[in-house]
């Protein structure tokens, strides 16, 4: 009797998930925002329960937060979600016009 073949776990070989030019458009949007609002970095990390570490991370474009992280960053800066998206496309749309010229 053969034994059914599984699937194999994790991205396929050569699939990307970090993209560095979102996660800087992103982590910029952030890092405006945190300062449009006065607070300090190890504050809002702790009001959206993230280690200071990684969200500075995050805003350096080193890190790409995931859909539940930056849910926790946009309730910490009392931004919709949504509007944060729509900042960081606006952002990449932005820098590709400018990489054209």
């Amino acid at each position: 009797m053969a034994v059914p073949l599984r699937p194999k776990r994790g991205r396929p070989v050569g699939s990307r998930s970090f993209d560095p030019r979102s996660a800087e458009a992103f982590g910029q949007i952030v890092r405006s925002a945190r300062e449009a609002l006065g607070t300090s970095q190890e504050a809002l990390a702790a009001a959206a329960e993230i280690e200071r570490s990684h969200f500075s991370k995050i805003e350096r474009g080193l890190s790409q937060p995931t859909l539940f992280a930056m849910l926790k960053i946009s309730g910490a800066l009392g931004v919709p979600a949504a509007v944060l998206v729509e900042q960081v496309e606006g952002e990449l749309h932005r820098r590709g016009r400018r990489s054209n010229r």
